[in-house]
């Protein structure tokens, strides 16, 4: 019931703007429905009046019949943990000042990016933070200060055709670097780097904050984040109850009495705790360790995805004035994109991602040989963490995507300097070069090519004429094009280190190669791999056959 009596009212309709002050109020008295000349988009207010020639100021168009409410309502979805925010969100809802206040910021200084959307591509780091904070001793120490208990790195391609969320498992062992914090009265308080300690520490250990988990990523992956979010297990319950439930599927019972989690097997709708059990469950499933627990928790995001884009909730101002409540109260993010304004213009940016090419994976770990036979800890593959990680930075899927066109019509695709034929090993000429700042690159590379591919036409040319340089190329001329991409393919060199001259070489000229920082050895490619390594754990957003096992 609203203030004058009626029922059944929707609670967007208890809200209505103020055309003097362009801020929403409580509707207090019956009025007029708000001239259509007025509309709010992303956060934006826009006044439109048409004024005619002497006509003053003040004049507006005749107010014209109310459309209906599924028409007129913008929609904004925040979303679960954070992640979801951005994963489900399809345009912009009522902006009220009552959610602007929910929202917490963080000011996490350079560890971030000052621009809410961009032309390239998008990293958002999404973090559950374990706090009991309001949650007393139901879940474990209420008085944690709260780590990085579930870190997803969410990755949107340049095109927005596709997004990666990979899995940080809480226990991997990593360094995690300095990290200056601001405090309360203004000033700034470095916390100390720590060598080979869990990730989790990442976050609220020696009270560092999400700028340090930032960072921390950073170094790991080398990708550069742009923003994060995060919500502590309160999220979980809120906004799985704002939707309705969430459907899930389990594979075989499951009574855990460590996270509450009683369910037998096939599908369930959880919301509230039934919900927060299910994403903190471990013990009852796979080998009952923090990566079984991460596919519970991918299988719940992917559902939640489906069902904050169902027409359930898309035609409903109900649930959708609960989700945006639930999911605002349950924020931190850093201040650049701390207001609802923002928030939105960041949602509708990469909005367009369907649900079919976000894929959830896990980054590639082993067990920690440090720890014996009883394994707690974790460590990153060697060779499969390094290609996950190059894919992300290369901006490339990790499943096959239809790529978005673009250009304009009918113009020349690039030639592909990789495709053609190539000379063989021992017509291959190269001149080495160490650009990379590592002494004895050159030659150990000289050695590999010599040695590994029968390249013995491969010199040390010393260090690089211009330094240190930040990418390997390799200059060649055009009747030395089938050698280049032969030497490409022994190295995995990406297509932009190939830099074909204009005018033919003599016939026994070298084509120069110079190592720049980017270089990881020899053996080891550049080039991002084009395919995910085999093995690693991978889902699909829209896949509804998943079960915990």
């Amino acid at each position: 019931m609203d203030t004058q009596g009626r029922r059944n009212i929707d609670p967007a309709d208890q809200w209505v703007l103020d055309p003097e002050t362009g801020s929403y109020v409580p509707r207090l008295q019956t009025e007029e429905p708000p001239s259509p000349s007025v509309s709010v988009q992303g956060g934006r207010r826009e006044r439109r009046e048409q004024q005619g020639a002497g006509a003053a100021p003040s004049s507006r168009r005749k107010a014209k019949p109310r459309t209906s409410r599924k028409k007129k309502v913008l929609i904004w979805t925040a979303g679960t943990v954070g992640f979801v925010l951005v994963a489900g969100s399809i345009g912009g809802y009522f902006v009220y000042q009552h959610f602007n206040n929910n929202i917490t910021t963080v000011d996490v200084g350079d560890a971030g990016s000052k621009n809410v959307t961009t032309d390239g591509p998008v990293n958002i780091l999404v973090i559950g933070t374990d706090s009991r904070v309001g949650l007393g001793n139901e879940y474990g120490d209420a008085g944690s200060v709260g780590h990085a208990d579930t870190t997803i790195l969410f990755h949107v391609s340049k095109d927005r055709s596709n997004a990666t969320a990979l899995s940080i498992p809480r226990d991997l062992m990593t360094n995690i670097p300095d990290c200056p914090t601001k405090q309360k009265d203004g000033s700034t308080k470095v916390v100390p780097a720590e060598q080979n300690v869990r990730f989790n520490t990442s976050l609220g250990q020696e009270g560092r904050d999400p700028g340090c988990t930032m960072r921390a990523v950073k170094q790991l992956t080398g990708v550069s984040v742009d923003h994060f979010m995060m919500a502590n297990f309160n999220a979980v319950k809120d906004l799985s109850t704002a939707v309705g439930g969430v459907d899930i599927c389990l594979a075989k019972p499951i009574n855990d009495p460590k996270s509450h989690l009683n369910l037998g097997k096939g599908h369930h709708n959880v919301a509230g705790d039934e919900a927060l059990a299910f994403v903190r469950t471990r013990h009852a499933v796979g080998f009952g360790g923090d990566l079984d627990r991460i596919k519970l928790q991918q299988q719940f995001l992917g559902s939640m995805i489906r069902q904050m884009k169902s027409g359930d909730t898309l035609t409903s101002p109900n649930k959708l004035w609960k989700l945006a409540n639930a999911a605002t109260k349950a924020l931190t993010v850093d201040s650049a994109i701390g207001s609802i304004s923002k928030l939105s213009d960041l949602a509708k940016d990469l909005s367009s991602v369907d649900t079919k090419n976000i894929t959830f994976a896990t980054v590639p770990v082993i067990d920690n040989p440090a720890d014996g036979k009883v394994h707690k800890t974790v460590v990153l593959d060697p060779t499969k963490a390094s290609q996950v990680f190059s894919m992300v930075r290369s901006d490339i899927s990790l499943t096959a995507v239809t790529k978005k066109k673009t250009g304009t019509p009918g113009s020349p695709a690039a030639p592909d300097k990789l495709a053609g034929t190539k000379a063989p090993a021992s017509q291959v000429r190269v001149k080495v070069f160490n650009g990379s700042g590592v002494t004895g690159v050159a030659q150990d590379t000289i050695s590999w090519l010599q040695n590994s591919k029968a390249v013995n036409r491969s010199t040390n040319g010393g260090n690089a004429p211009a330094g240190v340089v930040a990418t390997t190329t390799l200059v060649y001329a055009p009747n030395q094009a089938d050698q280049a991409r032969a030497l490409a393919a022994m190295m995995g060199l990406p297509a932009t280190a190939l830099q074909p001259g204009t005018a033919d070489a003599a016939p026994k000229a070298n084509m120069t190669l110079t190592l720049g920082r980017d270089f990881k050895g020899a053996g080891t490619p550049i080039a991002a791999p084009t395919t995910a390594p085999e093995g690693i754990q991978k889902v699909v957003a829209d896949d509804k056959s998943v079960c915990a096992k």
